[in-house]
């Protein structure tokens, strides 16, 4: 549907990317695409047991000399629909829809974090119009999971050191570095009994949710969290028989169920409690109560005591602003997964901060949680924070550019969110790097949309650069 949209080849090899599962962890695909994509144009390729794919193209004439650039992007995306959408992610394609100029997926996220990346990259690779230095793309795996792939890959196979990723989602700007991150995976162990009270399920849902590092900040409910609230406001005697609310810790939720056992009636509670808890972000705050199937078994007074405690006392949002950045979230948690499985309540937590002594000072409260409620903790795909370099030839070019194509200044900024560069940084002696994209909005939610005229713009403004470099 996308072939008569401008630039023809990104979005040919987007649409294909698309009709790809490509979820985190289920990357064979996308992968092996890119291998092909390798073959068929007698390019040098690599691919590593992380399904990572590197592939070189040579200098065009005249830049034998220069440089090599280094483009970058993951394969991976962010899996999200609504409650009513069929996809399964494992094995089915995205279902396109193009609206005037946005392009957005029916029903799921689109993916364009941060596949539009590696559809502008094979367009480059492809170009035989385009003058550029030797080029190096580099597309890692699961880097919505934990940077699993960034982490793995051995990038003393590559020649540059000057890299351009293009995981943003704001054109115009140049991200120049990013927070550090970690993921924390609770596991407490829960206590059942007998069951003799009728079961009501209750259903948090209409939340915007969105992406944990650059919504943050916006003021968002987390309907794990209002779950809690909710539940530690109910004076009626109850006890929980299941919980699930999100599946991302890099997402904020934006649904959560709990069906709790009680003898109570508990509608007007909720009628009330949903009344004073819709703020100006998320107006579409729904809460209902319906008639459940009676269980047999719910969780004892001391476990049900313990979830609604761990739910309503978790800090999940922004910790701290910067303070040399205005406007810039420093350190910020999300609880991004919350749900009673195999005899745990289980959550998962995403830590992030520009500094690292406050990043760590989040997890040892989290630490510090996991000792209170006698509960199993493991910290994981702990990346570092990429810090903003003085001096940076890449960064000085790219402004140049900039300032020639649209007689302006890029903005220039560090963000709040987690970029792959931090990781790569660390392994690339010399290392200079500058992020960018197109505009994209609500990432990591089934509202995910993409400009096309800005997807044209970013494009045009990256053959530029690498015509300059």
């Amino acid at each position: 549907m996308l072939e008569n949209v401008e630039p023809l080849r990104v979005f040919h090899y987007f649409e294909n990317i698309c009709a790809i599962p490509h979820g985190s962890e289920n990357t064979d695909g996308i992968s092996e695409f890119c291998v092909n994509f390798a073959r068929e144009h007698g390019l040098e390729y690599k691919k590593d047991a992380l399904n990572n794919v590197i592939i070189r193209k040579a200098a065009t004439a005249g830049y034998e000399n220069h440089p090599t650039v280094i483009l970058q992007g993951h394969l991976d995306m962010v899996c999200e629909k609504t409650a009513d959408c069929d996809i399964d992610f494992k094995k089915d394609g995205l279902r396109l829809v193009l609206t005037g100029e946005m392009l957005s997926a029916d029903g799921t996220t689109l993916g364009a974090d941060d596949g539009i990346a590696v559809a502008m990259i094979l367009a480059v690779l492809e170009d035989e119009t385009a003058a550029h230095p030797p080029l190096e793309a580099l597309f890692t795996t699961d880097e919505e999971t934990g940077m699993y792939g960034a982490e793995g890959v051995d990038v003393s196979v590559l020649s540059g050191s000057t890299l351009i990723n293009l995981d943003s989602g704001e054109e115009g700007v140049l991200t120049v570095g990013c927070a550090g991150g970690a993921k924390a995976d609770f596991k407490m162990p829960i206590e059942l009994c007998e069951n003799t009270a009728p079961c009501v399920k209750i259903t948090v849902s209409g939340l915007l949710g969105g992406h944990s590092g650059i919504d943050i900040n916006k003021g968002r409910l987390n309907a794990d969290t209002l779950m809690g609230r909710l539940l530690s406001g109910l004076n009626s005697e109850f006890r929980i028989v299941s919980l699930c609310g999100g599946f991302k810790d890099n997402v904020i939720p934006n649904a959560c169920e709990c069906v709790i056992a009680t003898n109570s009636e508990i509608g007007d509670y909720l009628a009330g409690f949903a009344k004073s808890n819709v703020p100006d972000s998320d107006k579409g705050l729904k809460i209902t109560a319906e008639k459940a199937e009676k269980a047999d078994k719910c969780l004892n007074d001391k476990s049900t005591a313990e979830v609604v405690n761990f739910l309503s006392g978790f800090k999940s949002g922004v910790e701290a602003m910067s303070q040399s950045m205005p406007g810039l979230v420093e350190s910020s948690q999300n609880l991004g997964i919350a749900n009673i499985s195999g005899g745990y309540f289980n959550a998962v937590m995403s830590v992030r901060s520009s500094v690292k002594p406050e990043k760590q000072r989040l997890l040892d409260g989290i630490r510090e949680l996991a000792a209170h409620y006698g509960a199993e903790l493991n910290i994981h795909g702990d990346y570092p924070a990429w810090e903003y370099r003085e001096n940076s030839r890449l960064r000085d070019k790219m402004t140049e550019v900039y300032g020639k194509m649209y007689g302006k200044k890029p903005t220039v900024e560090t963000v709040h969110a987690g970029l792959e560069c931090g990781l790569l940084g660390e392994k690339i002696a010399g290392f200079d790097a500058v992020s960018l994209g197109p505009d994209m909005w609500d990432i990591h939610t089934a509202n995910e949309h993409l400009s096309v005229s800005s997807t044209k713009r970013v494009y045009e403004f990256l053959r530029n650069v690498l015509k300059e470099l």
